[in-house]
């Protein structure tokens, strides 16, 4: 009987994935998880490493970078940006408050992702991926192309506020998804500018029809 497939997926976000030199050694450490998040992230990552060596199981630790969707919370700074600019256009709000727009993100389509977790699942050998675009953009850059596609202009509406900087920030997060484009034959497929295109477009549809409640 064939152990049961499964895949470990933890969304490698900017608290789990920065790299620092240790005092100790010359090489820096693979992980240095940055919150109580990361922290369990990586718990995550090495349980499942050590039941896929020690009991044999077909398990695969997926190292998702950022992945967006309209499903996205609005706590996300992707889809606080895409409903904020709809919100602008439909004259029901008149700024977008954010804190480090020059932090950059390897931002990708959460469909993507998904089809690179049913990958991993498809192989005979478990293994670990990273699943990332390759690409990293700005969140100034990331605001101005959602503000772009409704005709307005970002530094109209986009203010600065201090206390939203975040203490321990990690300036850059880039992937390397060379790994899962040998052995996948996985690749993003949806960039960037169409992601937050459909992102926008369906805060505007939210917008134009709230749900009714009662």
């Amino acid at each position: 009987m064939k152990s049961p497939r499964r895949v470990s997926i933890r969304p490698r976000r900017r608290k789990c994935t920065a790299l620092s030199r240790s005092r100790c050694s010359r090489r820096p450490p693979p992980f240095y998880p940055r919150s109580p998040y990361a922290v369990a992230k990586l718990y995550g990552h090495w349980i499942t490493v050590n039941y896929r060596e020690s009991f044999g199981l077909h398990a695969s630790s997926g190292i998702l970078f950022n992945h967006e969707s309209p499903l996205r919370g609005i706590e996300f700074v992707t889809r606080k940006v895409t409903d904020a600019v709809a919100r602008i256009k439909k004259g029901m709000a008149r700024e977008l408050r954010l804190g480090n727009i020059d932090a950059k993100r390897d931002w990708g389509h959460s469909k993507d992702y998904v089809r690179a977790m049913w990958l991993m699942l498809q192989q005979d050998q478990p293994d670990d991926y990273v699943v990332a675009t390759g690409r990293t953009t700005t969140v100034r850059d990331m605001c101005r192309i959602a503000f772009e596609h409704v005709g307005l202009k970002m530094d109209d509406h986009l203010a600065i506020d201090p206390d939203l900087f975040r203490p321990a920030e990690v300036e850059v997060l880039l992937g390397n998804p060379a790994k899962a484009k040998a052995k996948l034959g996985w690749e993003a497929t949806i960039s960037l500018e169409e992601m937050i295109c459909e992102m926008v477009d369906a805060d505007l549809e939210r917008h134009a029809n709230p749900p009714r409640r009662g």
